[in-house]
């Protein structure tokens, strides 16, 4: 029913639609700001960015990025702050999912594919803490909450799909309240 493949500069337009259709300002859960400079950016890091289509139409797309990379938005250094996962983790996410298609098994085609691509490596996102269809999508997926942080009035939860192994390594649980001077521009 999907094709999943690894994202490609051609693809950073489509990208950017869904993830603006789907941001907060439009009534959307996603958090950032995401134009088409910075869909860009974040689709050529160098990271996996995962894309499903459904009948050659961009239906879904997960982003992984590196952890301590040279442009990280303050929510993910916040995220990071609450939860520093185990060395080789990195940050999974923004998952986004046309609205057709929640519901139908996209998100853990998704996941798997990622985690295809990067094996034994703990994922570490975060969640708004009233986006309850998000949280409960990837408790299904086994995740895990770790720890959890405030950001410019909002409250997350973060998650990670490797929480035992991340204790051990130097995460801990916690709850951090980060106040920045200026909103997250990503």
């Amino acid at each position: 029913m999907y094709e999943l493949e690894l994202a490609a500069a051609a693809d950073v337009d489509e990208i950017a639609a869904l993830l603006q259709a789907n941001a907060a300002d439009r009534g959307g859960s996603l958090t950032g700001n995401f134009t088409r400079e910075v869909v860009a950016r974040m689709s050529l890091n160098g990271m996996p960015v995962i894309v499903a289509r459904r009948e050659g139409q961009l239906v879904g797309v997960l982003f992984s990025a590196a952890k301590g990379g040279a442009e990280e938005p303050p929510s993910i250094r916040a995220m990071w702050r609450a939860w520093s996962g185990s060395p080789s983790a990195y940050a999974y996410g923004p998952v986004c999912i046309a609205e057709t298609e929640r519901g139908r098994g996209l998100l853990p085609q998704l996941y798997a594919a990622l985690r295809r691509r990067l094996p034994n490596r703990e994922a570490v996102l975060f969640i708004r803490r009233d986006n309850l269809g998000s949280i409960r999508a990837h408790q299904r997926l086994g995740m895990r909450e770790t720890a959890q942080f405030s950001l410019n009035g909002d409250h997350f939860a973060v998650y990670s799909d490797d929480a035992a192994v991340a204790a051990g390594e130097g995460g801990e649980t916690g709850r951090i309240d980060f106040l920045p001077e200026s909103r997250d521009k990503q």
